[in-house]
């Protein structure tokens, strides 16, 4: 059957339409996507505005009609860290409901990480052993463990890539002051759940997923996305503390010129390095292999698991 996902994020909304079929492997078969940064459209760091709502609406709305035009039988649509967080989100969501007829179901942290983690181990099968997963999104980071589908362990801490920058950075480069600044506080909240992780076991394989991810791995020289999905992409923690380093100096322009960069993107690429860092250097991980399902697969995965006969 041919589903639509909504995916309302920190940074992207995005709507993916795949050909998924139980026991199969989901096929993308279209990409409608914006950078709309709900995240920066929160009053003081609580309340969506007004705008922020709107659009949100006129991308729903669009949505719904690429998804008809696209022969959609079913939508799945989710909302993570900026909607979840807003005060005012339920409030925003059952507008939206009313006017669009799109039920959108706010994830927890935990929930994104256990279905992360789900892709992840579908991605690399049971071969791969105790999995530990790592996601870097625009509102906050996911850590979860196992060695079955469910994770053992699954943790939400308040550490995205674009939620920092907002936060700590002031100019453009940022000073070293707040750059430190930053890192000691990443590194003191990650520190505090390393314990509640490996207390499960080592992993046998780490990854990470996530445009973050993704990006730092294409600038320390992965493989580019147009040599396909299956390339194996690996990111070296050597390599990714010398990237930290590098970033730190840069302009916001001058990174948007590294490979895989986008200029959207590109402000919040050195907060996103500093907590990879942080992440790969306190759990002791000296690779990471990067998946290309994430989050969104797992949610397609849980769906047709849930749906007999498919």
């Amino acid at each position: 059957m041919r589903l639509g996902v909504l995916d309302i994020g920190s940074n992207t909304v995005h709507l993916l339409v795949v050909d998924a079929h139980r026991g199969a492997q989901p096929l993308p078969a279209y990409s409608h996507k914006a950078e709309m940064r709900l995240a920066e459209h929160l009053h003081d760091g609580e309340t969506l505005s007004s705008q922020g709502e709107r659009e949100l609406r006129r991308f729903i709305e669009e949505s719904l009609r690429i998804a008809e035009d696209k022969g959609v039988e079913d939508i799945m649509a989710f909302a993570t860290s900026a909607v979840r967080e807003a005060s005012n989100g339920e409030d925003v969501l059952g507008r939206l409901r009313d006017i669009t007829g799109v039920d959108l179901q706010v994830l927890s942290g935990q929930d994104e990480a256990r279905l992360t983690f789900l892709a992840v181990r579908r991605w690399f099968g049971w071969s791969s052993g105790r999995l530990l997963v790592v996601d870097i999104g625009g509102g906050s980071l996911e850590i979860a463990s196992g060695v079955e589908e469910a994770p053992d362990v699954a943790v939400s801490l308040p550490l995205g890539a674009g939620r920092l920058t907002r936060r700590w950075f002031t100019a453009d480069p940022p000073p070293a002051g707040e750059i430190r600044a930053m890192r000691r506080q990443v590194r003191a909240q990650i520190g505090r759940v390393v314990g509640d992780v490996v207390k499960y076991g080592r992993p046998d394989h780490a990854v990470a997923t996530s445009k973050t991810f993704k990006q730092l791995a294409r600038i320390a020289g992965a493989a580019p996305s147009g040599e396909g999905t299956y390339v194996k992409r690996t990111l070296s923690h050597k390599s990714l503390s010398g990237w930290t380093e590098r970033l730190a100096g840069m302009t916001n322009a001058q990174r948007a010129g590294l490979p895989g960069v986008s200029a959207g993107r590109a402000p919040q690429l050195l907060a996103g390095a500093i907590v990879a860092d942080a992440t790969m250097d306190l759990f002791g991980l000296g690779e990471l292999e990067i998946c290309p399902w994430a989050l969104r697969e797992g949610v397609i995965l849980r769906r047709l698991d849930r749906m007999p006969g498919t």
